[in-house]
């Protein structure tokens, strides 16, 4: 039994999502391609409009985790043709080690293979790191050598390729 849900993001939660997106930022700024600055100076009607529009499209899946009504953690997956690929995934720390990451990626997938992906991608801060070995566990391999991140002082994105029965 879990103490935690995982459902979809609805499109009038525009602020919770931001709430979260904004703590993952903060709290792990070398683990996204984009940084809080730039996340801080988007408009309001921006982040309502993209969950607005992520909402009513088939082929996108915000994902909000919840621990007892409070935000726990996010994902985004997105399916274009047989490929799908997995963004955002972050837990709050004082939610970690409850598997609420394995939990928010494994509806993921679930949900793109029911929609016909065969193959699911995301990119990863390279190193020997939760998010690195979480990946792993759930059968994501690296694919190709990191690459350098953009502004990012030597840092490297690993991408990683989940192929799906």
């Amino acid at each position: 039994m879990t103490d935690f849900t995982i459902r979809p993001f609805t499109a009038g939660e525009w602020t919770t999502w931001r709430a979260l997106r904004l703590a993952a930022l903060a709290d792990s700024p070398d683990a996204f391609g984009s940084t809080l600055a730039d996340a801080q100076a988007r408009a309001d009607a921006t982040w309502q409009a993209l969950l607005a529009q992520a909402v009513a499209a088939p082929e996108q899946l915000p994902l909000l985790a919840e621990v007892a009504g409070e935000s726990a953690g996010l994902t985004w997956a997105q399916v274009e043709g047989g490929n799908a690929v997995v963004y955002q995934v972050w837990v709050a720390p004082d939610y970690r080690g409850r598997g609420i990451a394995r939990a928010l990626l494994e509806r993921a997938i679930g949900w793109a293979r029911d929609r016909g992906a065969t193959v699911m991608e995301l990119g990863v801060t390279a190193g020997d790191t939760p998010a690195v070995r979480l990946y792993r566990r759930l059968g994501f391999e690296a694919m190709g050598a990191p690459i350098p991140m953009p502004n990012r002082n030597g840092l490297h994105e690993q991408p990683m390729r989940l192929v799906m029965d």
